[in-house]
């Protein structure tokens, strides 16, 4: 049977796909435990794009209800999708808790080629474009944290053209890219200011900085590493989360 997707609905297609696929699982046509069909012959039965069933499939892996597995395929996991922590996306990237407005400084956004051992931090070996975007915020003027973020370019190319601004990057991923956000990975640690971080932030070369990784994941595959310096004594780092 070919399920119809509405395209005058204002829902987007992707959601339209996801619900039509948990009255698959709900109704017991795709039980717990088996596979789902291969992205072809999905987009055959809901008339969709591959780029629509990625993106459905991967909301699905987010909610709990599908799971994939590296050289197997997809598999239905629960019918109800389990309670889970989420992250509220207000300063999610940046981490603060401020006290007073922050302005961020869009810097650098461009195309590069990874260097050092950047493909290996984005888990992505012989990555050869990479899009930087560097981002300075700041409190009343005053420099307080410098962010670097790096996108492999076949993820996203639209981004190069997006006007970022003040934009938080995951917001531009699940809204505009339709790019989920399903999971974060931060590392917190001490650094010295190099040359150009001083510069930027105020501080003498050397200076003790915080410094925060954190690698961005939609479902299996890592879409943004971000590096991020912030001046010591300069608001409170936050995270909130949420119990669905």
């Amino acid at each position: 049977m070919i399920i119809t997707i509405d395209r005058n609905r204002p829902k987007k297609l992707y959601l339209q796909v996801g619900e039509a696929i948990c009255d698959e699982i709900e109704d017991g046509r795709w039980p717990v435990g088996s596979r789902i069909p291969v992205e072809d012959e999905l987009c055959k039965k809901y008339d969709v794009s591959k780029a629509t069933i990625r993106f459905a499939v991967l909301e699905l892996v987010r909610k709990g209800y599908l799971n994939r597995q590296q050289g197997r395929g997809t598999f239905v996991c629960r019918t109800i999708p389990a309670p889970e922590m989420r992250m509220t996306t207000e300063f999610d990237e940046l981490m603060l808790e401020p006290l007073e407005p922050v302005s961020v400084r869009v810097l650098a956004q461009t195309l590069m080629t990874p260097v050092d051992d950047l493909d290996v931090k984005l888990e992505a070996p012989g990555e050869t474009h990479v899009i930087y975007i560097r981002r300075l915020a700041l409190a009343a003027n005053e420099p307080i944290l410098l962010a670097e973020s790096y996108i492999p370019y076949h993820f996203c190319p639209e981004l190069l053209r997006e006007e970022i601004g003040s934009q938080f990057l995951t917001e531009v991923f699940e809204k505009k890219i339709k790019i989920p956000i399903t999971r974060i990975k931060v590392f917190i640690d001490l650094t010295h200011a190099t040359d150009s971080e001083g510069l930027l932030l105020g501080v003498p070369k050397k200076t003790e900085l915080l410094l925060i990784d954190q690698h961005f994941y939609s479902a299996e595959s890592q879409v943004m590493y971000m590096r991020t310096v912030k001046r010591v004594g300069r608001f409170r780092f936050s995270r909130e989360f949420t119990y669905k």
